[in-house]
């Protein structure tokens, strides 16, 4: 190599990396388990039926549009209060307290702009 070329070469392999890096920050942001995704695209589908390409790829919309708000910590605790307020008498009780009752919300604030902006039709939700 002439030494001529050899000051583009650094640039070059800093860029490189940086782009590497910078395309990364994407999937580490996004540290759902992939089980927790998969168990949440099987619940939109029933949630929404419909053709099994387009609603798959809705409802995976709709989790990474979740997972870019909130932690994974977060979302188990509000997902988990939010199938857990609809247990039926001193069980649920628990979740149907003050502070749960907050997260039920959030997480029901959270699931409903992401299904808007993935174009999940809400009104044919089962629930």
């Amino acid at each position: 190599m002439s030494s001529s070329m050899r000051p583009l070469v650094r640039p070059l392999s800093a860029l490189a990396f940086g782009l590497a890096a910078a395309l990364s920050l994407p999937a580490m942001a996004n540290d759902f388990p992939t089980s927790e995704r998969v168990d949440y695209v099987f619940e939109c589908m029933r949630e929404h039926p419909g053709p099994y390409f387009e609603m798959s790829s809705k409802c995976s919309c709709a989790l990474d549009a979740i997972a870019r708000e909130i932690s994974f910590e977060d979302y188990r605790s509000m997902h988990t209060a939010a199938l857990a307020n609809t247990i039926g008498g001193e069980r649920g009780g628990y979740y149907r307290g003050k502070h749960w009752r907050g997260e039920v919300r959030k997480y029901q604030e959270l699931q409903a702009k992401a299904k808007k902006g993935c174009f999940l039709d809400t009104s044919a939700a089962s629930r």
